[in-house]
């Protein structure tokens, strides 16, 4: 068995370009729930009636500078089911948040990773907690599809640049 000695080190939280001092720095410092709220107003009475609800979601993310090179992103899911003669059958809304150390990046680039990178990191946490509070309830699990963060994202600045753009044209 031969030893390697050639005394380099790879980082347990970033990548190897860190002991170079060149390149970009991702680290996730945390990620937890910052809240969760859950109503089901026609329970117990919804029970017993045929469970075929309609689910609409609502996704937004929000990011905040804590410091120098450190951000929270917050998740925010609003997921309503509704019956045939919609009434509401769960409401519940999930903030699921993390905090990140991001460096070496230039501000277009950090503007993606905060509005598209990081919440597609978060989403797997809030479907969990989705899922779990849900089944409490009573109701069949939930299961949500993944989303395309980067495609929300992209959607996102095409609205900003045509709001952009008409706010122009109506200065004009």
């Amino acid at each position: 068995m031969s030893e390697n000695n050639d005394n380099s080190v790879t980082p347990t939280n970033g990548s190897a370009s860190e002991d170079k001092g060149v390149g970009n720095k991702f680290n996730i410092q945390s990620i937890f729930v910052k809240d969760v709220s859950y109503e089901a107003p026609n329970v117990p009475h919804i029970f017993r009636e045929q469970y075929q609800p309609q689910i609409s979601m609502e996704l937004n993310t929000k990011s905040e500078k804590l410091a120098d090179n450190v951000f929270e992103v917050v998740l925010a899911i609003t997921l309503t089911a509704k019956n045939k003669e919609e009434k509401t059958v769960f409401l519940i809304e999930v903030q699921q948040a993390g905090v990140f150390s991001i460096e070496g990046l230039d501000d277009k680039q950090l503007h993606h990773a905060l509005g598209s990178y990081c919440p597609n990191l978060l989403f797997p946490y809030a479907r969990e907690v989705i899922s779990s509070v849900v089944a409490r309830g009573g109701f069949p699990q939930v299961l949500l599809a993944p989303v395309n963060f980067d495609n929300l994202y992209v959607q996102q600045l095409k609205k900003q640049a045509e709001a952009a753009k008409g706010a122009t044209e109506n200065n004009a």
